[in-house]
């Protein structure tokens, strides 16, 4: 049986017994109250209202059984719920203790593994107090190493110093003998002082024609594919060299305009070229950062120049020898640089790029175009600037010596095309046109040989020709189509030569 019906049982058994008390009370009360009645009728009212209270007391008593009754009902069911939560606290503390068993055990394995880390901790302390004695033993050892390093670079660069005196020495015996040689005639250079240091060749003088306005194109040559950016004619030749976007270099006759051969080797782009007077070698500016050096007759390269950290833009080779190249790069430098040894002998820095530049016809001096639109002079030897002017107001392209050196025409942004007195500085002519447009920041203009004529290429696919004494134009000449990005004039008097961004060379008789 449940706990439920249990009780219901328990509460109908003690209602049984309450009423046979009751029962049992009332006969046990009977004879009392028979008895009782006699003399309460003698004693009139007196018992009567005894009798009445007892009566009320009976009910009373009655009352409070059933009160007792009700409330025992109550207790009995408060104990039952009592009882329920006694088990369920009962359950939960077996559950507790369960729990708490677990906890145990676990608290007795972390203490296990804390123990084992601890020793592990310890073990990797103390191997880090090892490697920490190593470490210092091999601070100390690179320090000793570094110190002995030290000292034998400073042997090294001693050495490498003496070796360098020892070897500017015997530079210096060598070009001592070659002078002494030049001087007993073995090699004789002529030279001849005519307003400015003419050059002559081993046969004799310069050979030396009037020019005259070209007004014919004589060949259109597809020269370069992705444009020609530099022409320039061999000296006392009418053989054209260009240099192009394709990396290379090429020689022109331009009689039958035909190819003569080609010069490879170059890793970039062919900026600005330049040949020595003697013929033998090409030296072209690329935008691979370096000067690459040709012998002509073997169309192999004998030098590559390298020094500059951007591209070379502009290069010029001097006049009087054919030792010195001048260079300049848009890493802000000029640099000098001696063929015979292979390698920079100084370095020009300035805020300025330098577009373009040439030697005077000494040889001693180097004129410079630069992108703030100034001209510059620089001493070759010390590398100082000698004197400056504004030559326009936006970048020189373009700088053209003249025959007798004296005079140099320089090209710019603005569109203008000047000529300046070496000597002073001076403009001594402006030559400008309504549809003339510089193309580029490396548009290269050209002065005739007679040092009569100024011609410049325009954006139009136009070359514009002036005349230095009227300062008018004196000729227009238009079969490109194509930006004009240079112009080249025969030292010979004829022709002239032009070409476009898109690698066509056109000569105009």
């Amino acid at each position: 049986m449940s706990q439920d019906e249990i009780a219901r049982e328990a509460i109908k058994h003690a209602l049984k017994a309450l009423r046979k008390r009751h029962l049992l009370e009332e006969g046990a009360h009977g004879p009392a109250f028979i008895a009782l009645s006699r003399p309460i009728l003698s004693q009139g009212s007196e018992w009567k209202e005894k009798a009445e209270n007892l009566e009320l007391e009976l009910q009373q008593c009655y009352k409070a059984q059933s009160r007792l009754s009700e409330q025992l009902v109550v207790e009995v069911a408060e104990s039952r719920v009592s009882k329920a939560l006694a088990q369920e606290k009962e359950d939960a503390i077996s559950n507790l203790q369960t729990e708490l068993t677990q906890t145990r055990d676990e608290c007795s394995q972390l203490k296990v593994d804390l123990e084992e880390k601890i020793k592990a901790l310890e073990l990797v302390l103390s191997e880090n107090q090892e490697l920490r004695a190593q470490l210092e033993e091999m601070i100390i050892k690179a320090k000793n190493a570094e110190a002995e390093n030290k000292m034998l670079v400073d042997r090294w660069m001693l050495q490498k110093m003496q070796d360098a005196e020892q070897l500017n020495e015997a530079n210096a015996i060598y070009e001592e003998m070659v002078d002494r040689l030049k001087a007993s005639g073995l090699e004789n250079l002529a030279r001849q002082q005519v307003d400015g240091v003419v050059r002559r060749t081993e046969d004799g003088a310069e050979f030396f024609l009037e020019s005259s306005v070209p007004s014919v194109c004589k060949h259109r040559i597809h020269a370069h594919e992705g444009g020609c950016a530099s022409i320039l004619f061999e000296y006392n030749s009418g053989k054209l060299i260009s240099g192009g976007q394709d990396r290379s270099i090429k020689i022109w006759d331009t009689n039958s305009g035909s190819l003569s051969h080609t010069l490879y080797g170059c890793l970039g782009s062919v900026l600005d070229l330049t040949i020595t007077h003697d013929n033998r070698s090409v030296i072209a500016a690329s935008s691979s950062n370096n000067l690459y050096v040709w012998d002509v007759n073997s169309s192999r390269i004998r030098h590559t120049l390298t020094g500059h950290t951007d591209k070379v833009c502009a290069v010029d080779v001097s006049k009087i020898s054919s030792r010195y190249v001048v260079s300049a790069a848009y890493d802000r430098t000029i640099k000098v640089w001696d063929l015979n040894k292979g390698y920079c002998i100084n370095t020009i820095i300035f805020y300025s790029n330098c577009n373009a530049l040439s030697f005077s016809m000494d040889g001693q001096t180097i004129c410079s175009g630069h992108v703030d639109g100034n001209l510059r002079l620089w001493d070759i030897h010390t590398g100082k600037l000698l004197s400056e002017v504004a030559a326009h107001s936006l970048a020189v392209t373009s700088i053209s010596l003249s025959r007798n050196g004296n005079v140099v025409l320089t090209s710019g942004r603005d569109n203008l095309h000047n000529l300046f007195d070496m000597r002073s500085l001076e403009v001594c002519g402006t030559f400008r046109a309504t549809g003339n447009r510089v193309a580029s920041n490396w548009s290269r203009s050209c002065i005739s040989p007679d040092d009569n004529y100024v011609a410049a290429g325009s954006a139009d696919g136009s070359v514009y020709i002036w005349s230095i004494s009227k300062a008018d134009i004196v000729g227009t000449l238009g079969e490109h189509t194509s930006p004009v990005l240079c112009c080249s004039w025969s030292g010979l008097g004829k022709p002239l030569a032009s070409a476009d961004k898109n690698g066509i060379i056109c000569t105009w008789t």
